[in-house]
């Protein structure tokens, strides 16, 4: 019978293959016997005496192979700076993609692991164009120096920082977007030494990860919230080694398994023989390595730093304006510069654009938009891979409220084409913008700005209560007007921003649907002009958000509004893997 082989792959060394023994062996308990499984052991020296050991694991479902990468670490040393890789194990798992072109994905393990799931469970999984499918790094989160540290040197969140004990590893996708040279490439940059190779593959695949379910990569040195049983693998991370400690948190489930293997008396006489000296001298290590972590975010020179002396540097100063601003919870105002504004008087603006002059210029306006849109995703500028729940879209029977997160100058370039996509042609679509984009904005974007079906907020009174008629018209048409009920825009800014109430007065006052609409974002592989990565955009349209007609007007824009965050938040908290947690600074009292 042919069966779907399934690999498996660990990197040792000799002193370390007896564990690898045990992981091997509690993977056999528990593997779907409908699967081939080849495992195998990428090294630089392991004695014939312990893989005789482990071939005496193979049966019908499992074959054991080593491969001795010396040579091929040989044949790639022109590419690789100077440093002692042959001696760095855990760094192969890196070659994998590359060393095995037969293979589209495949799995890597550490060896200090017990595992209680069907590995075929974990393989199967489809991570999508993902490149790893890894599980959260819980001492990230748990210990405050170590998250602090992946965010100010690595440049990755916290909450989106993955142990790379256990990976699905998507080969195919790993020589596509050649992450060996990029993982060489960060070597030559900067010697990572906190998680080091970890910290690599982190900052390679950041926005690229497949969040597992947390049970396959229990690490025993952190809390969970689940019972043992229900781990698929355990982890025995840092200072939680079974053979180091007696009192190891979920030590006895590896014992478990050692004890049925041959390799049990060497692991208990390491055990035996391990002293109250070296114990102490691993809680030196861990404060060491806290400690490091501190001295690497403090460091001038870190790498997130480097990095940032490459970009444009009134990008790099938005940035930390942005988590100024967002520590002192001041969501609604801007972090750039509008232009200098003018009043725009009633008489400046015929919002409906009903006569001939005014409809031959949107004419002309949105034939130029169209081809400037054209050539940025021509030039790869503007990225949309996805417009999810474009149906929501599509069945409004009304006119609606469309509500957006406001990040950049392009997101309404993206909400233009989804609405296109939407195929709601008898029905047009607005943009409510600010008066100074539509009265002192100048060159193309200025023409487009007063002439792509925009209402220009106003600081006249005559000129608002000009706007809020022709906003009442146009709903009532049954036509569709975008605003960014977040007010500001903030560069890149991924976490929805606290709502203002504006675009569901019109709502409720209108008695028409909030249909509301979040942007996702992910690094691509392409450098923009500033030195930063051109966002790849996933658009969200979520189903609209009706009025209450047993409410009050007021409690209905409260109401819609409450609601439509509640959507956003369920978007990132579900795209993005992580809690929605703003790092607003509490204020003390005096």
């Amino acid at each position: 019978m042919n069966r779907k082989e399934i690999p498996i792959f660990f990197a040792c060394d000799d002193n370390f293959v007896k564990f690898t023994l045990v992981t091997l062996y509690s993977i056999k308990q528990h593997a779907s016997r409908d699967f081939n499984y080849k495992i195998i052991v990428l090294h630089t020296g392991i004695t014939e005496g312990m893989m005789e050991k482990l071939y005496e694991l193979q049966d019908g479902n499992f074959t054991v192979l080593f491969r001795d990468v010396t040579d091929y670490l040989e044949s790639i040393s022109d590419k690789l700076p100077i440093r002692d890789y042959y001696s760095k194990t855990t760094y192969f798992r890196i070659f994998i993609a590359e060393m095995y072109h037969e293979y589209d994905k495949a799995i890597y393990i550490d060896s200090d692991t017990i595992v209680q799931g069907d590995i075929s469970e974990l393989y199967n999984t489809d991570i999508g164009d993902c490149l790893v499918g890894a599980c959260h790094e819980l001492a990230m989160l748990q210990t405050d120096e170590f998250g602090t540290y992946v965010e100010k040197v690595v440049g990755v969140d916290r909450n989106n920082f993955f142990n790379a004990g256990l990976l699905l590893i998507n080969c195919d996708e790993f020589r596509e977007h050649l992450i060996l040279d990029k993982f060489i490439h960060y070597l030559k940059e900067y010697n990572f030494v906190v998680t080091q190779d970890e910290d690599y593959l982190n900052l390679i695949c950041k926005d690229r990860v497949f969040w597992l379910d947390q049970r396959w990569n229990t690490e025993a040195y952190c809390k969970t919230d689940y019972p043992p049983e229900e781990a698929l693998m355990i982890h025995y991370i840092m200072t939680s080694k079974p053979w180091h400690y007696e009192d190891c948190n979920l030590g006895d489930i590896f014992w478990k398994y050692a004890k049925q293997t041959s390799v049990y008396e060497e692991i208990k006489a390491i055990l035996d023989a391990y002293t109250d000296e070296q114990r102490q001298k691993d809680g030196t290590v861990m404060k060491n390595l806290v400690q490091l972590a501190v001295t690497e975010t403090e460091k001038e020179d870190n790498f997130l730093n480097r990095e940032n002396a490459k970009r444009d540097p009134g990008r790099v100063a938005i940035l930390q304006k942005i988590e100024q601003y967002e520590r002192e919870g001041r969501f609604g105002e801007d972090v750039e510069d509008d232009p200098p504004t003018k009043p725009l008087l009633p008489d400046d603006i015929n919002y409906l654009r009903r006569d001939p002059v005014s409809a031959a210029k949107t004419t002309l306006a949105f034939a130029a938009a169209r081809r400037f849109v054209d050539k940025l995703i021509a030039d790869k500028k503007l990225i949309i891979k996805e417009i999810k729940g474009i149906e929501n879209f599509a069945a409004l029977r009304s006119g609606a409220v469309i509500t957006c997160n406001h990040f950049n100058a392009y997101d309404s370039f993206a909400m233009q084409i989804a609405y296109e996509a939407s195929n709601q042609k008898k029905r047009k679509f607005y943009r409510v913008i600010r008066e100074g984009n539509y009265t002192s904005f100048p060159g193309f974007y200025g023409f487009l700005m007063r002439n792509c079906n925009t209402l220009p907020l106003s600081s006249n009174h005559k000129t608002l209560k000009k706007f809020m008629e022709a906003v009442d018209t146009l709903l009532k048409q049954g036509h569709f007007i975008l605003v960014y009920p977040e007010q500001s825009m903030w560069w890149n800014y991924r976490k929805p921003k606290p709502l203002k109430n504006g675009a569901f007065m019109f709502a409720a006052k209108n008695n028409v649907p909030v249909l509301p609409c979040f942007i996702t974002m992910k690094d691509t592989d392409i450098i923009d002009d500033d030195g930063f990565f051109v966002q790849e955009y996933t658009i969200h349209i979520e189903k609209p958000i009706k009025p209450d007609k047993n409410l009050s007007y007021s409690k209905n824009v409260s109401y819609m509004m409450n609601e439509n965050y509640e959507v956003w938040k369920n978007i990132y908290e579900r795209e993005y893997s992580m809690p929605l947690i703003y790092k607003t600074e509490k204020k003390t009292e005096e």
